[in-house]
C-alpha cells in the first residue's frame, strides 16, 4: 500500500510538471475564481458593515411623562432589558434631558426664554431602545403598548412611543438588508457553480492530453484508483497554489483599500483581513482544493470513462 501511494504520488507531481503550460492554465483559471469569491466576502463584509452601522442609528424612543415615579421608570426599563429581542438600552433622566435641551438651543433666544418662564424641567426621562434585529421593533413596539395601557389604568406613566414615526424607516432598513443578505448569498452560491465549471472544464482538458498514457495504464491491469490518484493529486494542488495566489493578489489591494474604506464604511478591510487572515486562508484554500479534487474526480470517471 506505501509503496502504491509514493507511485501516485510520484506520478502526480510528475504529471504537474510534464504538462507545466497546461497546469498553468488550471491555476490560472482557478485563481481568478477564488479571486473573485475572496473579493465577494469583503464586498459583503463591506454591506455587512454599513447596514449594521445604519441599523444602530434605528430604535425606539420611549418618552416618560414628566412626573412619572422613578420606581416605575425602573421597573419598566428593566422588563424591556428582559426582553429577548432587545440589544441595548440607553436611559435619559430629566436631569440630563433639560442639559441636552439647553445644550442644542443655547443660541435661540426664543426657546431659552420659554423654558426659563416656565421656572421648572418640563421634560421627562427617556429610554432608547435598540433591537437585535430591525424585523424585531414591532415586537418591542406591542410590548411597550401593553405596558403603557397597563400604566393609564392607574397613573399615567408613558407619555409616547415614537415607533409609529420610525415604523417606515425601519420597515424600509429591513427590506433592504433581507434583500442584501438574499443577493450576497444568491451571488456566493453563483460564483462558487461558475468556479466549480470552470475548473473542471480545465482540469478536463488537462486529463485529456493524458488519454494514451490512461489508456496504456488500463491495458496493464492498473487499477481505478491507481490511474485516478495522480489527476486527483494534481487537482488538490491546484486548488491549493491558486488559494495561495488569490490570498497573495488581494493582500497588495487590501493594503490600498484598507484606509479608503474605512472612511467611507468605517471598517478598514486590510485591518479585517489581517484580523481573520486564517478564517480567509482556511475558506478560499479550502474552496481551492474542494473544487480541483471534485473536478478531478468527475473528469476522470466521466470524460475518460475509467
Amino acid at each position: 500500500m506505501i509503496t502504491g501511494i509514493r507511485r501516485v504520488v510520484r506520478a502526480g507531481f510528475v504529471g504537474f510538471w510534464r504538462n507545466a503550460y497546461v497546469s498553468l492554465a488550471s491555476i490560472f483559471v482557478m485563481t481568478v475564481a477564488l479571486f473573485v469569491i475572496g473579493a465577494t466576502m469583503f464586498i459583503e463584509q463591506l454591506l455587512t458593515s454599513s447596514l449594521s452601522s445604519l441599523q444602530s442609528k434605528v430604535d425606539i424612543n420611549v418618552y416618560f411623562v414628566p412626573e412619572a415615579p422613578p420606581e416605575e421608570i425602573d421597573a419598566i426599563r428593566d422588563a424591556i432589558e428582559s426582553l429577548p429581542d432587545v440589544a441595548q438600552v440607553t436611559y435619559l433622566s430629566r436631569e440630563d434631558a433639560l442639559q441636552r435641551y439647553r445644550d442644542r438651543y443655547q443660541n435661540n433666544e426664543i426657546a431659552m426664554q420659554a423654558l426659563d418662564e416656565l421656572g421648572e424641567n418640563p421634560l421627562g426621562a427617556t429610554i432608547a431602545i435598540q433591537a437585535r434585529e430591525t424585523s424585531q421593533y414591532e415586537n418591542i413596539a406591542r410590548f411597550l403598548e401593553e405596558q403603557r395601557e397597563r400604566s393609564a389604568a392607574e397613573t399615567p406613566v408613558i407619555d409616547e412611543i415614537n415607533y409609529a414615526r420610525n415604523k417606515e424607516s425601519i420597515d424600509t432598513l429591513t427590506s433592504i438588508i433581507d434583500a442584501v443578505e438574499r443577493a450576497s448569498f444568491t451571488a456566493m452560491v453563483v460564483l462558487l457553480v461558475a468556479a466549480v465549471l470552470i475548473s473542471f472544464n480545465t482540469i478536463r482538458l488537462a486529463i485529456y492530453t493524458s488519454r494514451e498514457e490512461i489508456g496504456i495504464m488500463r491495458l496493464v491491469g492498473a487499477s481505478n484508483t491507481f490511474i485516478r490518484g495522480p489527476f486527483m493529486l494534481q487537482g488538490v494542488m491546484y486548488g491549493l497554489i491558486s488559494g495561495v495566489l488569490a490570498l497573495f493578489i488581494l493582500y497588495p489591494i487590501l493594503v490600498w483599500l484598507g484606509p479608503r474604506t474605512e472612511f467611507y464604511f468605517e471598517l478598514n478591510l486590510f485591518t479585517y483581513f489581517i484580523d481573520n487572515f486564517s478564517y480567509f486562508f482556511v475558506t478560499l484554500v479550502g474552496i481551492g482544493i474542494a473544487i480541483g479534487f471534485v473536478s478531478s474526480t468527475l473528469a476522470v470517471a466521466r470524460y475518460l470513462r475509467v
